[in-house]
């Protein structure tokens, strides 16, 4: 598609070059024509070689035009002596102004071809002075008025380029945000998510093995457990590729129909309970009104840290407290470090997804070892004014 576009700007780019060079070979032609129709009419002491010549040179620097207005005005001045019009002066007067605009270039060129022209009429007589204004308006000020238009005009093309070219810039910046957004939903829903519901079938696989009837059992829950801490390390792969430091907000977490948080805590626990998990979970009485951005926060709080107990320490028991005063809600998930390290990898995301979000509650998190040997997940989210 790129390529496309380059191709297609090329050969506008060739077909602009074309129109300009037909259009100057028709000036170019025109005034060659009239010019030597005039030196044939006048009476003039210079030899017709001469205004051949001259013609010819002139008419050559007006392909120049372009780039040298100047350059080709006083070149198209100085043969008026000659015998030759203001007809070359005239379309390097036009181009001065197209391309200096309203400037001291334009000025300079408007004074020199009103000099030249005067100086060629005298002795002046006042009977010519309606002639004079009416060459001078038809000769000098009128292409120098359809030079300033054009010059505007080029300026104004050049600022709606540059807008169209911020918009395009802006457009795609905006798509980048977009996907960057996106990737970063799809990698929190899939750690949050998928990461927990694999890890739940690790966990509980391994408690099958240990409690196996028979071998043929065993080895079976051995390689579901297997598969498992596999698709969980692949999975932290994936993880990796898709963060990035975007954050935007999210939909709200899954839940049990039809519950409220604490209700979603409840089925969330009872849920880690089925794979052979010991929790001990105590919730406020009588259950506080939580804003919605604070519930989000503090059941994916909880299903972190739940996760992460069952990863690091599979079959101690896990305490959940969720506490509640008139302005503070506080929840804490701690459980005995393990003797040794986990089985099942971690993705490193956990604590971080658990940090942003509570943060955009407004709330603070704290995590780590405290005394005793265990590890605990703090969350304190403020009840009155809550940042969203």
């Amino acid at each position: 598609m790129g390529s496309e576009k380059r191709v297609q700007g090329r050969w506008a780019l060739w077909d602009g070059r074309l129109s300009l060079l037909a259009l100057d070979l028709l000036v170019f032609a025109a005034v060659f024509a009239f010019e030597l129709v005039s030196a044939q009419n006048q009476d003039k002491l210079a030899s017709p070689y001469y205004q051949v010549a001259m013609v010819t040179l002139i008419c050559t620097f007006a392909q120049l035009r372009r780039r040298f207005p100047m350059v080709v005005l006083v070149v198209a001045l100085a043969g008026i002596p000659a015998g030759l019009t203001l007809v070359p002066a005239t379309v390097a007067v036009y181009s001065v102004a197209a391309r200096h605009g309203l400037g001291w270039s334009t000025g300079v060129a408007v004074l020199l071809t009103t000099a030249v022209e005067f100086i060629q009429r005298r002795p002046f007589r006042v009977e010519d002075l309606a002639p004079m204004a009416f060459a001078f308006a038809m000769m000098v000020a009128a292409p120098v008025l359809a030079g300033l238009w054009m010059h505007q005009r080029a300026m104004l093309l050049v600022v709606l380029r540059d807008r169209a070219e911020e918009a395009e810039r802006t457009r795609t910046l905006l798509a980048e945000q977009a996907v960057s957004a996106e990737r970063r939903r799809i990698a929190r829903e899939m750690h949050d998510v998928v990461a927990h519901r694999v890890t739940a079938i690790a966990l509980q696989a391994g408690a099958l093995s240990v409690n196996a009837p028979d071998g043929r059992t065993e080895r079976a829950a051995e390689t579901i457990r297997t598969v498992s801490v596999t698709a969980l390390d692949e999975l932290r792969g994936i993880l990796r590729v898709l963060r990035d430091e975007a954050d935007e907000g999210e939909p709200p977490p899954t839940r049990a129909t039809g519950a409220g948080l604490f209700g979603s805590i409840e089925h969330l626990v009872e849920e880690v309970l089925a794979t052979g998990g010991r929790i001990e979970l105590e919730l406020p009485d009588p259950a506080p009104e939580v804003p919605e951005v604070v519930e989000r926060a503090v059941y994916r709080v909880v299903q972190e840290a739940l996760t992460n107990a069952g990863k690091h320490a599979p079959h101690a028991d896990v305490r959940v407290r969720v506490g509640a005063t008139a302005d503070l809600l506080v929840v804490e998930v701690s459980n005995p470090l393990a003797p040794r390290p986990a089985d099942v990898p971690g993705s490193g995301y956990g604590l971080l997804g658990m940090r942003e979000r509570v943060e955009l509650a407004g709330g603070q998190l704290s995590a780590g070892r405290v005394e005793g040997g265990a590890f605990r997940v703090t969350a304190r989210f403020p009840l009155e004014e809550t940042t969203t």
